[in-house]
């Protein structure tokens, strides 16, 4: 059984594909997986930048009560 790809209502098979065709398949598909790469990395800043606020937000508050909470 044959590679097949769907676009829209419409399903193709990869063998019947012309050479263009599958080059740019090839693109399309790595596109999507750098698209997927970058969005896993946006949400692991996004987690990294909110610990980094709530350790600075403890750390303010820390100070102005005189009191060391946490580590």
């Amino acid at each position: 059984m044959s590679k097949r790809i769907k676009l829209g209502e419409d399903e193709y098979e990869v063998d019947n594909l012309s050479d263009q065709a599958r080059k740019t398949l090839g693109s399309l598909e790595f596109t999507t997986s750098q698209i997927k790469e970058l969005t896993n990395l946006q949400v692991l800043l996004r987690r990294a930048k909110n610990s980094y606020v709530d350790s600075l937000k403890q750390e303010m508050l820390s100070k102005k009560a005189g009191l060391l909470f946490g580590d």
